[in-house]
């Protein structure tokens, strides 16, 4: 059950933080060569807090 709710709001954190990025990149008009790389990362690194928060709720739970 945790993982569902869990893999939900992961899903909208996700979507969230590109739209985040994505204003970002228009207000500061940033290259489309760059706005990739800066969304792989932005993804990576969120998805890494996430599995990492997840791990934690598992364990402790």
């Amino acid at each position: 059950m945790i993982l569902y709710v869990f893999i939900i709001l992961a899903v909208f954190i996700l979507f969230l933080f590109n739209n985040l990025t994505n204003a970002l990149c228009l207000k500061n008009d940033i290259p489309k060569e760059r706005q990739a790389k800066l969304f792989a990362s932005v993804n990576f690194y969120i998805t890494v807090l996430l599995v990492i928060g997840y791990i934690q709720i598992y364990f402790n739970v």
